[in-house]
């Protein structure tokens, strides 16, 4: 078989595990991932915004909307490093070079870890309230301590669908805009439970303090006035450990502001690139 169709095969095969979307016609791509129990949808207020300048690429992780479920390892995705692979898997297969990367939530680390293990895929990198780790450990505060996250990840091992009502609305914050709430709700209980289980142990137990430090990609973090999830002197943190990055407070509440603030973020990341 000629090398060009295996190479097309072999794109295919990572487009439709995916779930990859493509739109726009700019020469440059701008790649937009979600964050945990989410899908591409959550970027629908914001992606369509830089379809004039960019070729825009919006796709889901494998357990989330409409990916291969048949594709989930979960020896692969217990671990960052594997929704990291999939990021450069997936720009490498659309010939992505020079990209900006745009990372929501646990999406901000992977897109870091993608743009160090393969530097020509990202140029600009834009982590929307980034979290390197969520457990305050000595003089680092994450926002929660040690026994907080248990208690959170065994509220959602025995009860996936009461975790979802009781957690959305406090991710989301904006409680006098309860439609925001009630969709991240549905996306909750939209993953499958097994999954969204060890992608919250995943997302949570991770520390990636250590992908912080130079990069060669511009870095722009958007963080929001008020979040329980990533509290401000975790963006703060996260730009003092990356020289020359860029911190932008976004006058906004709650972890989602691509759902409840899309013209700030999108007037920011505008500016930045």
């Amino acid at each position: 078989m000629p090398d060009d169709i295996v190479v097309t095969e072999l794109q295919s095969v990572v487009l439709k595990r995916l779930n990859a979307q493509t739109a726009g016609s700019g020469s440059r791509s701008m790649m937009f991932a979600h964050g945990f129990g989410c899908d591409q949808n959550m970027w629908r207020y914001v992606a369509p915004a830089f379809e004039a300048s960019f070729r825009t690429v919006l796709f889901d992780y494998v357990g989330a909307g409409s990916s291969d479920l048949t594709a989930y390892d979960p020896g692969k995705y217990a671990s960052l490093e594997g929704y990291a692979d999939d990021v450069v898997a997936l720009a490498k297969a659309l010939g992505i070079v020079d990209g900006i990367f745009v990372g929501h939530s646990v999406s901000a680390m992977i897109g870091l870890m993608a743009a160090r293990r393969a530097p020509e895929l990202f140029s600009a990198l834009v982590l929307v309230g980034p979290s390197p780790c969520y457990i305050d450990d000595g003089d680092y505060v994450g926002g929660f301590d040690r026994a907080q996250i248990t208690e959170l990840l065994e509220f959602l091992d025995s009860n996936h669908m009461g975790w979802s009502q009781a957690m959305a609305p406090v991710i989301m914050g904006n409680p006098d805009r309860p439609g925001l709430g009630e969709e991240l709700i549905a996306s909750f209980c939209r993953t499958d439970p097994e999954i969204a289980k060890q992608f919250a142990r995943t997302t949570f137990l991770s520390d990636c303090r250590n992908e912080l430090g130079p990069i060669g990609a511009k870095v722009l973090i958007l963080q929001c006035r008020e979040d329980v999830i990533a509290p401000v002197c975790v963006g703060e943190y996260v730009q003092n450990a990356i020289p020359g990055s860029e911190l932008v407070l976004l006058d906004a509440t709650g972890h989602c502001p691509n759902l409840s603030a899309p013209e700030q973020t999108i007037a920011a990341i505008k500016a930045f690139v």
